[in-house]
C-alpha cells in the first residue's frame, strides 16, 4: 500500500511539475528563443501516455508564441515505441508524432547511442524521427541555443 501511495505521489508531483514548467514559459514576456522537451524513462510505454498532454502544452505555447520553436528529444526505453516495426502496433503515438513533426513543425530525436545498445539502427526509425547521435548531446545542444529544457515525466 505504501509503495502504491509513493508511486502516485511520484506520478502526481511529476506532472505537477511538467504542468508549472509550461507555465512558467506561459508567463513569459517574451518568447524565449525556444523550448526542448527531455523524456528519460525506463517504461518502454510511456510515450502514449505522455505524448497527447504534451501536444496539449505545445498547442499552448503556440497560441502565446506562434512562432516558438520546440523539440522532443526521447533517449530513454520509451524511444523504442517509435521504431517503425512498432507502427502497426502503436498506430496512435505514431501518427501523433509524426503529426508534431509534419503538422505543428518540431522536431522529434531519439537516442542512437541508446539505440544501438539494443541493435536498434538509425534505418529502423520511420522518416519522421530523428535519430540523433546521442540525445544528452542534442539537449545540450538546444540549451546552447537559449532553449528552456523541460523535464519529463
Amino acid at each position: 500500500m505504501n509503495r502504491l501511495i509513493l508511486l502516485l505521489t511520484l506520478f502526481l508531483t511529476g506532472h505537477l511539475a511538467s504542468a508549472s514548467s509550461f507555465d512558467k514559459i506561459l508567463a513569459m514576456e517574451t518568447a524565449p528563443p525556444g523550448v526542448v522537451i527531455e523524456i528519460v524513462s525506463g517504461d518502454s510505454e510511456l510515450l502514449r501516455s505522455l505524448l497527447p498532454q504534451v501536444r496539449v502544452n505545445i498547442e499552448e505555447l503556440r497560441v502565446r508564441f506562434p512562432e516558438l520553436p520546440v523539440a522532443i528529444v526521447s533517449h530513454g526505453s520509451e524511444q523504442f515505441m517509435m521504431v517503425s516495426k512498432k507502427a502497426e502496433e502503436e498506430q496512435g503515438t505514431h501518427h501523433l508524432v509524426e503529426s508534431l513533426v509534419k503538422s505543428d513543425d518540431v522536431e522529434f530525436h531519439v537516442c542512437g547511442t541508446h539505440a544501438s545498445w539494443f541493435d536498434v539502427m538509425p534505418e529502423d526509425s520511420p522518416d519522421y524521427v530523428n535519430v540523433t547521435p546521442a540525445g544528452p548531446t542534442q539537449i545540450a545542444n538546444y540549451e546552447a541555443l537559449d532553449y528552456v529544457l523541460i523535464v519529463l515525466p
